[in-house]
């Protein structure tokens, strides 16, 4: 009787052993249309890198690792066992694994290479949709190049470790590695994102540039790392003094370990397979990087970096739920036909699929505008950047829940992988400032900065007169910026609409016309209810959910 009642039917198959890359035809066209005057030679490398990494994301063996990863979370080693204090944190083999594919395709190295942002940033897209937590390391190792470069001395002697394609586990001298992984820690416990109230101080040594550190930081990323970047107090001379930013190793050049007390890791929401930790600073030695009471100027290119990739993140996540959520509906029949043909399921994926696509394309122009590197993408980024970590990162967390709903009680459930990803979906929201803190730096830029704001304007306007909907939506948006009384209050509305717009205009250029048409009528027109699956349906709403399928 069991054998007979227990029969499986009307059930999706495992989705496993697919290109990520290879079946995402917005992220697949973003690619080629940004690499459209590249050499032939540097085309057909980046496509085979791109596709290699695809398939490697999609394949079984990672959905395994990424699980394991996660359902065996790291473990901190304050001691060992003759009492001797070792703050070392023990990670899943899985982990080491996810990371080490990271590094190998390299995901740690955009700074020099042609297209180097770009295609890293379309690679992180993919690999992050394998499992998400190992995404910190790989984010802040890749972020730590601009800070060190204030600093040419500094440069030379880590860049290259930082851009290697080598991942190697385990403390020792960074010269003795032929790779490293960075770490930062700037939050602290009474200042949060107000990091101009760190208390951690630094003392100097008698050799230039070198100080001892004491303190604490609330938040340390990865604290399994070679090597950190923090922030600290130096003490006021005719040199300077205020915060400043430092290098700290975990381990001396003479194989000693540095003062780096764990004190605690932080139980998570989710981002489970990824160590957060509470560490204290006592006689613990660092380089300074940058000038004295300039160190928020001096991180700020690590900074920046790293909200783009927490807008990439949250864009793997979102295409990671689609992909789940169309490949469901494709199976799955309920009332004498497949969920993907039911009229309403159709308007949900639709709205969904272009909710992914507008955030990869917006993700892809932010990494072009990085390898351009020229004055007025520079000036564009300054806006661009925080508004899209504002927007996109917004966006992820109602989206991977509408996408969980797509599969019903099956979504529900851990096997799913969607409970992981929705637990995962805040993260990128608040990891590198809040959306407070997001929109009230769009404000600073656009009061003092006015080639930024020229630089955003410049861009929208390249799509003006294609569609009256986004034209209309540009004059209201300048409208707003023409009054910024009050504006404080009303920041999280303005930068919606800075995003929405930069979104809408890049549909309009670059999208096929049924994903920009559905994105101005919903997005900017007005018609556009507060959950998705409230498209028009007027619109061609089955070439938007044809075109997510993975069988593209």
């Amino acid at each position: 009787m069991a054998a007979t009642t227990h029969t499986v039917t009307n059930q999706a198959p495992p989705l496993a052993g697919y290109d990520v890359y290879g079946t995402d035809r917005a992220l697949r066209e973003g690619v080629e249309r940004h690499l459209a005057d590249a050499e032939p030679e540097l085309l057909g490398e980046v496509r085979e890198e791109l596709h290699e990494l695809g398939r490697a994301a999609g394949s079984a063996q990672a959905l395994r690792w990424g699980a394991s990863a996660n359902e065996n979370p790291p473990e901190l080693r304050t001691h060992d066992r003759y009492g001797n204090r070792i703050d070392e944190v023990e990670f899943h083999p899985a982990w080491h694994r996810l990371l080490g594919h990271a590094v190998g395709a390299g995901l740690t190295d955009a700074w020099g290479r042609p297209a180097g942002h770009l295609r890293r940033a379309a690679g992180f897209l993919v690999w992050s949709q394998a499992e998400a937590g190992h995404g910190c390391p790989v984010s802040m190792t890749h972020a730590a190049v601009p800070a060190l470069r204030t600093d040419p001395e500094l440069a030379a002697q880590w860049e290259p470790r930082l851009t290697s394609h080598v991942y190697e586990q385990g403390l020792r001298p960074a010269a003795q590695k032929a790779g490293v992984l960075f770490g930062m820690g700037m939050t602290e416990k009474q200042g949060g994102s107000d990091v101009r109230a760190n208390t951690t101080e630094a003392k100097p040594l008698d050799a230039a540039g070198e100080y001892l550190l004491r303190g604490h930081k609330w938040f340390c990323s990865a604290p399994m790392s070679d090597a950190f970047l923090v922030l600290a107090q130096a003490p006021s001379s005719s040199a300077g003094g205020g915060l400043t930013c430092f290098l700290v190793p975990r381990v001396l050049p003479d194989g000693t370990r540095n003062v780096f007390a764990i004190q605690r890791l932080k139980d998570k929401l989710g981002n489970r397979s990824n160590a957060s930790a509470e560490v204290e600073f006592d006689g613990t030695w660092a380089r300074r990087v940058g000038e004295e009471g300039r160190g928020v100027r001096t991180i700020i290119g690590m900074v920046a970096a790293t909200r783009l990739d927490c807008v990439l993140g949250a864009a793997a996540q979102m295409r990671q739920a689609l992909t789940q959520a169309v490949h469901h509906a494709e199976h799955r029949s309920v009332f004498g036909a497949r969920l993907i043909e039911q009229p309403l399921m159709r308007n949900v994926l639709a709205d969904l699929a272009l909710e992914s696509e507008a955030a990869t394309v917006l993700g892809l122009r932010l990494a072009a505008a990085y390898d351009a590197g020229t004055e007025q993408e520079r000036a564009f980024l300054r806006i661009a950047v925080p508004a899209a970590k504002y927007w996109v990162t917004k966006r992820c967390t109602p989206m991977v829940a509408e996408a969980l709903e797509c599969l019903g009680g099956n979504g529900y459930v851990e096997e799913s992988g969607l409970p992981r990803l929705l637990r995962e979906s805040p993260l990128n929201s608040i990891w590198e400032g809040s959306g407070n803190v997001q929109a009230l730096d769009v404000l600073r830029a656009l009061r003092r900065e006015p080639m930024a704001l020229n630089a955003f304007l410049q861009e929208v306007g390249r799509a003006r007169g294609a569609d009256h909907r986004l034209d209309s939506a540009i004059k209201g948006l300048l409208t707003e910026l023409a009054d910024l009384e009050g504006v404080e209050a009303r920041a999280r509305r303005v930068v919606e609409r800075i995003a929405l717009v930069l979104q809408g205009s890049l549909l309009v250029r670059w999208a096929p016309p049924e994903v920009a048409d559905a994105f101005c009528a919903s997005r900017l027109g007005g018609d556009w209810g507060a959950a998705f699956g409230t498209l028009p349906h007027t619109l061609h709403l089955g070439a938007l959910v044809e075109r997510a399928r993975i069988a593209g």
